[in-house]
């Protein structure tokens, strides 16, 4: 006598469990995204750029940059 094939059936892959966002947090009490971050130096920041080079504006990046850490971004 042949023993009946077993059947193997894989459960699945427990979920990782849902954490709050640990970026920065925005007045409205939602997680802030780096492109909506700063407006005021990302807009100096991209007109500069658009109009003298990146390489004419490093001032304007840095200010934008450190703006988005003071907020809490690691950038």
């Amino acid at each position: 006598m042949v023993p009946a094939p077993t059947t193997v059936v894989a459960s699945p892959a427990p979920s990782a469990p849902t954490s709050a966002p640990t970026g920065p947090i925005g007045a409205d009490g939602k997680p802030l995204k780096p492109c909506c971050a700063c407006p005021e130096t990302k807009k100096a920041r991209d007109q500069c750029v658009f109009n003298l080079g990146e390489e004419n504006c490093l001032d304007m990046i840095k200010a934008h940059q450190q703006c988005l850490r003071d907020l809490g971004f690691k950038i």
